[in-house]
């Protein structure tokens, strides 16, 4: 089988055949704009200091902690916001994504090490079931599913790698692409690849994130430092298109918007779904290039540092802290481990 079109191609492909959803130029471009100042101050140093859950290390470790993050990050979303997953960690309660981190955590502090392969290679449903629960009713979707991705991944991260994601990184050859790649081949949860108008299309979401938090906790040196790293595309999720509709760079039909606005779900390569992520993808790309543009015209300075990673954590910290702002625009409810 041919292989799927890479992440960025396969954004724009999308983009120029897509109906329901549409990337805005002059919305681009004031995106861009309104970012100018935050961007000229990004650095991947700082990554750690983005969230105090973050590993603060950067050895050994701290890569097998984002490794077992990155194969459970996925679906977090409550299908009504009053009722979801919390977990306590320190004497704060954390949602979404950070729930899991906290877990994570929490069990590192209780001397359970989730983070060894050869212990969540065979941890039981049960254990799992303990090491992610909620302080609420609402457990964390898809416990089952990411109780056989941990021991999936456990496995082949053993018998390929020896236990130590660092090893698979080493064999990347400093390369984001080599990585990403790799992954993809090694470990199948990854392969988030599916069809869209006649062409194998892939986004990549998860393998994508696990290649640029490496680069991060690594603050872009030793084995982490990917010369290729810019050429690393946003990551695909039901965040980012939200915050770029509301930002006025991505626009949906009205049939699209009454949908979403329904709470309808749509499916894993449903062709409106994979035309919010495929246009999400491109429309960080184009800010991404407006962006270059903007500062280079001012100084060169930093500008190794204007890529799609940093839009991508800066665009999903912002849509954090304007949740309320954005109550009236609805993201795509698509419930699968692909992000």
């Amino acid at each position: 089988m041919d292989e799927p079109l890479p992440p960025r191609e396969s954004a724009r492909y999308v983009a120029e055949n897509s109906r329901d959803v549409v990337v805005d130029r002059a919305g681009v471009r004031r995106a861009a704009a309104m970012l100018r100042a935050a961007a000229a101050e990004w650095r991947v140093e700082d990554w750690k200091a983005l969230h105090e859950l973050n590993p603060r290390a950067a050895d050994e470790a701290a890569l097998n902690w984002v490794f077992v993050v990155d194969a459970l990050n996925f679906s977090f979303w409550s299908e009504q916001a009053e009722r979801q997953c919390l977990v306590t960690y320190r004497g704060k309660a954390y949602s979404g994504y950070w729930s899991l981190c906290a877990a994570v955590n929490r069990a590192l502090d209780a001397g359970i090490p989730i983070t060894s392969a050869s212990y969540y290679a065979t941890v039981t449903l049960d254990q799992i079931r303990d090491i992610f629960r909620s302080d609420t009713d609402d457990s964390m979707p898809l416990i089952e599913e990411r109780h056989r991705i941990l021991n999936e991944t456990g496995k082949i991260l053993l018998e390929k790698f020896g236990g130590s994601f660092l090893n698979c990184v080493q064999k990347s050859e400093k390369s984001a692409q080599k990585l990403m790649h790799l992954v993809v081949e090694c470990f199948p949860s990854y392969r988030d690849v599916t069809q869209f108008e006649g062409k194998r299309i892939s986004f990549y979401k998860r393998a994508q994130i696990l290649v640029a938090d490496t680069w991060s906790v690594l603050e872009g040196k030793g084995d982490g430092c990917f010369k290729d790293i810019s050429s690393i595309t946003m990551f695909a999720d039901y965040r980012l298109p939200q915050i770029l509709v509301y930002l006025g760079a991505l626009k949906y039909s009205d049939k699209l918007m009454k949908k979403l606005l329904k709470g309808e779900m749509l499916s894993y390569g449903d062709k409106q779904e994979v035309e919010i992520r495929g246009c999400s993808i491109w429309c960080v790309e184009l800010i991404r290039d407006c962006l270059l543009e903007l500062i280079g015209k001012e100084s060169e300075k930093n500008k190794e540092n204007i890529n799609s990673i940093f839009l991508d954590y800066y665009l999903w910290d912002y849509a954090r802290d304007h949740r309320e702002d954005m109550k009236g625009i609805p993201f795509h409810r698509t419930r699968c481990i692909y992000y």
